[in-house]
């Protein structure tokens, strides 16, 4: 377990200069959390959620509309969360996230106004994209935080269908699709620094208005040559993290959601796509894995299957730490690899140090 953790931390020792006998000291839970994104209720965030960031068992937080009263106000608590950071035996810095994909799904006050439907449908699409992707980023940085859960890249194929409905789908055509999401992340993520998510691999853009993930499980039984020219092919977006669908893709994988199989992710998005990112699941609480148990159970599930950040967004701190503690045990317990657990984190790691 030493040599584990001496070696897990080789870009924090770099970055933050934490000395190898404090690296040495650091518990399973501590290491279990570097894979863990906690979420809270109300504006005032938890004293709970500041002693797991002290303790090193946080590797960063979600925000939802319920969180934001104003941008500087969020800042405040990101503020905060750094201060609590400081005192974490884990210095690099926490990924602060939310959904500022524009239009109808907007965390944060302001930019971007334009939903992907609007850009897609617009008269010059190419520098809205770009535009979207840059004021996106500034306002994000603006607010203290480092990473969008945005671009949608799912490519949709009917109006009104689970991702027209909303507009968070630029076009049914995936070269449109490829060409304005790598807009929008190129924008954001060289221009200002906030990393880019790709969501959600291999895609939802076959799911009609009724099968939302979120409520229940869904399949979607698209052909593996759609799956791959279709729905996959935005994925070469250049996005620093991919969010996996929770839907099942009997072509790829007929026994489990796209976000537990290691046929999906990978084989699928690292082996044949080539993405070397941060995975990032959807909400671990989502009605579409009512079937895998607890959060503990689908949380190890989920990492057995290649997450590398686990998103718990329930608003419940508690939820978080119920990750940390089946990650912990599964690593104790050799039920998890640990050269794999060791890769995974060490993405996530590399990740909060460029963001930071």
């Amino acid at each position: 377990m030493a040599k584990l953790i001496a070696t897990l931390f080789t870009t924090v020792l770099a970055a933050f200069a934490v000395s190898p006998a404090k690296v040495a000291t650091l518990t399973p839970r501590q290491l279990a959390g570097q894979r863990v994104i906690y979420s809270y209720a109300g504006l005032t965030p938890p004293a709970s959620l500041l002693r797991d960031i002290r303790n090193g068992e946080v590797a960063g937080v979600i925000f939802f509309k319920e969180n934001i009263s104003s941008a500087s106000q969020v800042h405040s608590v990101i503020d905060q969360f750094a201060a609590a950071n400081q005192q974490s035996p884990v210095k690099a810095p926490l990924l602060m996230m939310t959904d500022q994909e524009g239009g109808l799904v907007r965390r944060l006050p302001g930019a971007p106004a334009l939903s992907e439907k609007q850009i897609g449908q617009s008269a010059d699409p190419i520098p809205a994209a770009e535009e979207a992707g840059t004021t996106a980023g500034e306002n994000l940085r603006g607010a203290g935080m480092n990473v969008n859960l945005a671009p949608v890249l799912d490519v949709y194929r009917q109006p009104g269908d689970f991702l027209d409905q909303f507009q968070r789908s630029y076009s049914q055509d995936p070269s449109v699709v490829q060409t304005l999401g790598r807009e929008f992340v190129n924008a954001q993520q060289k221009i200002t620094g906030v990393a880019a998510t790709g969501k959600h691999f291999p895609g939802l853009g076959s799911a009609s208005a009724q099968q939302n993930t979120d409520n229940g499980p869904v399949t979607l039984n698209v052909p593996l040559s759609t799956l791959r020219g279709v729905d996959e092919k935005p994925y070469t977006a250049g996005a620093k993290l991919v969010m996996l669908s929770w839907a099942v893709y009997p072509a790829l994988d007929g026994s489990l959601p796209a976000g537990l199989s290691p046929t999906v992710i990978q084989n699928e998005l690292r082996g044949r796509v080539g993405f070397l990112g941060v995975t990032i699941s959807d909400a671990i609480e989502a009605g579409a894995l009512q079937a895998y148990g607890t959060t503990g159970q689908r949380t190890v599930l989920a990492a057995k299957g290649g997450i590398d950040l686990v998103l718990c967004s329930a608003r419940n701190v508690t939820q978080g730490e119920d990750a940390v503690t089946a990650l912990a045990n599964g690593l104790s317990s050799g039920t998890l690899d640990s050269a794999t657990f060791n890769n995974a984190a060490q993405r996530v790691t590399a990740l909060r140090v460029n963001v930071g």
